[in-house]
């Protein structure tokens, strides 16, 4: 089998670390083809199927809504996604389609050997979006990998450092007290580092890194793939501890540091902490607000 993977347009020792892009050939197989996006969107469990809608304003990320696809088919509901303005978010596709498990064996198998990086807890999402459709600037609590299959889109990755975002705002989000989307200046642009990613692009960034996308005037195809690594992993219990000393102490956590002693034993009280509040509230989920139907979004 040929790889995916043709080249690296940026330093594999950079991978995680920096804004990476490779060059790949994933957009040339029949799997993301429409009759074969329908067949998933068939096959996908409806509960679990992310359905959203969008303002035109990337300022106003309120104007994000969450629906339901209703009874429609996967060739209806692609056809709507066509015309609409609609997202989908086919989360953990690897844990419902053999292929897309195999895929992702596949995809870390050769991200593994060519970067030295070791990760785990692998989320391939599927994304099928409408032309111009946008996500609006947000941060991930994990690392991500963007593979464009079908049509183009910008990606703007912002520096993971005030104003653009503060370590408390991180913690909420790690915490699941806030939403991943929160306040953008549009003045911010010029600090960005801007990818037009189009079929056979991918696109990497620092874990927590704000980012925002704009679709082209087309439908969109792409994998949203989101990994751990060790180092991600304890990132994220620091951030976390950092997050609960703030509250429960009146601590205000110096730089997010993932070396020494210190790090350890943040992560121990992470682990301890949510060991022993498995019912702690998270942020409630975006409600529906709206049915996708033929030939229109109610």
């Amino acid at each position: 089998m040929s790889r995916l993977i043709e080249r690296w347009n940026s330093p594999t020792r950079d991978f995680t670390q920096a804004n990476v892009a490779a060059a790949h050939r994933l957009h040339e197989r029949s799997m993301f083809d429409d009759a074969a996006l329908a067949d998933l969107l068939d096959a996908y469990p409806r509960d679990q199927l992310g359905v959203f809608t969008m303002g035109d304003d990337p300022v106003a990320w309120k104007s994000w809504r969450r629906g339901d696809a209703g009874s429609l088919s996967g060739a209806e509901l692609l056809a709507e996604v066509k015309a609409g303005r609609l997202w989908l978010n086919l989360r953990h596709t690897n844990h419902v389609a053999e292929a897309y498990a195999d895929l992702a064996t596949e995809i870390f198998g050769q991200v593994e050997a060519d970067t030295g990086a070791k990760t785990f807890k692998h989320d391939l999402g599927l994304l099928i979006s409408s032309p111009n459709a946008q996500v609006f600037y947000h941060l991930d609590t994990p690392l991500v990998m963007l593979w464009q299959l079908r049509g183009r889109k910008r990606v703007w990755v912002y520096p993971r450092e005030e104003p653009f975002v503060t370590d408390a705002q991180i913690e909420k989000v790690v915490l699941g007290e806030s939403a991943e989307q929160f306040d953008y200046d549009p003045a911010w642009d010029a600090r960005a580092e801007v990818f037009d990613l189009e079929p056979g692009v991918m696109v990497s960034w620092p874990q927590n890194a704000p980012h925002r996308v704009e679709n082209g005037p087309m439908l969109n195809v792409s994998l949203s793939i989101e990994f751990l690594t060790p180092e991600a992993l304890l990132r994220a219990n620091v951030l976390y501890a950092n997050g609960i000393m703030r509250r429960t102490l009146g601590h205000k956590p110096g730089p997010v540091e993932t070396r020494g002693v210190a790090a350890i034993a943040k992560f121990a009280m992470a682990r301890g902490h949510k060991l022993l509040s498995p019912g702690r509230p998270r942020s409630a989920p975006v409600p529906k607000t709206f049915e996708v139907r033929a030939d229109k979004a109610a």
